[in-house]
């Protein structure tokens, strides 16, 4: 009786806080997103975005047409980065955050882009498919 309950006692955080699987998916999406900016992607972008995408950053607010064509202008070299510290929420059945560190070695016409970085990304189910409705980031104080 005593074995049972020490048992149940260890696995009960086990059960408790069993993992999402969406949260991997979301992950692996975000991930993408930084393949194909390193790479200048902007179809990627397009799918990956949600045509009413917020795009908010130390320079304003934008949308997808900005993010697409800024993407695929070749303006921006990205030398190498790094992404880690995913904390993932689910708000709703069909809406989610991920919150994460983003590092990297960037520039945009010449001028480096902030790094390090606290990056959080909003995605939506729409239409059966989860997209990206919001992308912010903040500079890290150092």
């Amino acid at each position: 009786m005593r074995t049972a309950a020490l048992l149940c006692i260890a696995l009960f955080p086990l059960v408790a806080h069993a993992a999402d699987p969406l949260e991997e998916e979301l992950i692996s999406m975000e991930k993408a997103s930084w393949v194909a900016w390193k790479s200048h992607d902007s179809r990627f972008y397009e799918s990956f975005l949600s045509d009413d995408h917020l795009e908010v950053h130390g320079l304003g607010v934008g949308g997808k047409a900005g993010v697409v064509a800024l993407v695929g202008s070749g303006a921006c070299n990205v030398e190498s980065y790094t992404l880690d510290h995913f904390e993932f929420r689910r708000l709703a059945a069909d809406a989610a955050v991920l919150n994460y560190r983003a590092e990297q070695k960037t520039t945009c016409a010449g001028v480096a882009v902030p790094s390090p970085v606290r990056a959080t990304s909003v995605f939506a189910r729409r239409d059966g498919h989860w997209v990206n409705v919001l992308y912010q980031h903040s500079a890290v104080a150092k």
